[in-house]
């Protein structure tokens, strides 16, 4: 007679599976956590650019000034308002920690957090007649391998035709700033 067949898996194969499983998911954790970083460079820097062309388009829609501000040193909270009463309720805002509370920015030049649209797009000098904002870089310093960050950056020039840029690629690449 014949021995009759094995159905199903042992508790070995079982045992085995789960460590493979667990020796996989070990290695992907830490570039998981980097994704995850990267991403909130992302959504802070489509943040920014969103509603610095909110404040352009407004301008133009209402035939009137309208400014950008970033709120905070480094921070990726932002308003928008008018530019006759800057202190109003603001059109629109965002909180720093909606989506990335851990993106940081640096303003160029030093000391700048406005910049102000003409009822033509264009950039035009602020209120208070501080500098205005020529350009920002989204940065996430939790991530502590330099060479796995993605910063990117919001260059807003004269004209107003602002952009997003990478500043790692080499130059003559569409993404570079």
């Amino acid at each position: 007679m014949r021995p009759a067949a094995q159905s199903g898996i042992s508790l070995i194969e079982v045992l085995i599976t789960i460590a493979i499983v667990g020796i996989v998911i070990a290695m992907g954790v830490p570039a998981y956590g980097t994704w995850i970083q990267n991403t909130q460079i992302r959504t802070a820097a489509d943040s920014i650019l969103a509603g610095m062309q909110t404040a352009r388009n407004e301008a133009i829609r209402r035939n009137a000034a309208v400014q950008f501000k970033l709120d905070g040193a480094g921070s990726t909270q932002w308003r928008v308002n008018f530019f006759s009463d800057p202190d109003t309720n603001p059109l629109q805002s965002r909180p720093a920690t909606e989506g990335s509370p851990n993106a940081t920015v640096v303003i160029a030049p030093g000391g700048a957090d406005t910049v102000t649209f003409s009822a033509l797009g264009r950039v035009v000098p602020n209120a208070d007649a501080s500098p205005s904002i020529t350009s920002v870089l989204v940065d996430n310093p939790t991530i502590t391998v330099v060479a796995d960050r993605r910063t990117l950056q919001i260059v807003v020039p004269t004209g107003g035709a602002i952009r997003m840029c990478d500043p790692k690629v080499a130059a003559g690449d569409p993404r570079a700033c």
